[in-house]
């Protein structure tokens, strides 16, 4: 990774979760804490984040929404890889909820040839299913999120209220198996909520970047979540707490790569 990809992953980092320590950073681009502590110097000389013991946070509040821009550029491949696990998990005549999220939208994107009906409050999603011949794609209204590009708001909120689904696949910018499911917008949590209270199976797609961190509102509590995909990069400890909770704990993985519990959360050679 060119220094400026990795400053930039690292400037989207902080902004999807807040604050993060020298050793995530590492571990998020592949670099030695070496590496991390000097860009680090670097951005903040540049007044974009202000250093803290161990690691650092953004020069705005923790509290701001990350936006859409901010989080395509966060654990991409992986994303890539839990969408396509959660893609096998959908059955032809089934009505899913897919809500606002980058991961969501990759999913959308390998679901175009199945025969559902898929309700969503996001414009990205909706998008990737336009020219799905056998796709019923039911668009939820209500107020536009630009940052996110989704709908929010007490309109839509009822519109999810009336329905049903088989299934909901929903992310966030935090996971634990103390809190579950968290996000730092109330009015995100609040779709998210109305989708969890009308979905028959609770799933939830989250990269190892968001498995162990907290955000600032729960959408969905450790029970009410039925199966969690993740990465072979998620913190083990924290895998096999959620599995504790009762949560099948799925690990995706690059294909043809056989998946062994035992490589979860394993540090990665590091590079420079």
């Amino acid at each position: 990774m060119f220094t400026d990809e990795r400053r930039q992953v690292i400037l989207a980092s902080l902004s999807v979760h807040g604050a993060l320590s020298v050793s995530d950073l590492a571990k998020m681009v592949r670099a030695s804490d070496i590496t991390i502590r000097r860009d680090l110097r670097i951005l903040e000389e540049s007044g974009q984040i202000v250093r803290r013991r161990g690691g650092a946070t953004l020069s705005r509040s923790a509290m701001d929404e990350p936006t859409y821009r901010d989080k395509t550029v966060v654990a991409s491949t992986e994303k890539a890889f839990i969408a396509r696990e959660a893609a096998t998990m959908v059955d032809d005549g089934d009505v899913i909820m897919l809500c606002a999220g980058t991961t969501t939208q990759a999913l959308a994107r390998l679901l175009r040839d199945k025969r559902i009906m898929v309700a969503t409050n996001s414009l990205l999603v909706a998008w990737e299913l336009v020219d799905a011949p056998n796709v019923e794609v039911l668009l939820i209204g209500g107020m536009m999120r630009g940052n996110i590009r989704a709908m929010i708001g007490g309109d839509a909120e009822k519109a999810i209220a009336r329905m049903r689904f088989h299934r909901l696949f929903l992310s966030g910018n935090g996971l634990t198996a103390e809190n579950g499911l968290m996000t730092p917008n109330v009015h995100v949590a609040s779709i998210d909520k109305a989708a969890v209270d009308a979905s028959k199976q609770v799933i939830v797609l989250a990269d190892h970047t968001k498995v162990g961190v907290d955000s600032m509102v729960v959408t969905a509590s450790p029970n009410r979540i039925d199966t969690c995909v993740t990465d072979r990069q998620a913190d083990s400890r924290e895998v096999e707490a959620l599995r504790a909770c009762g949560i099948d704990v799925r690990i995706a993985a690059a294909p043809h790569e056989p998946v062994e519990d035992q490589q979860v959360g394993e540090d990665e050679e590091p590079s420079a």
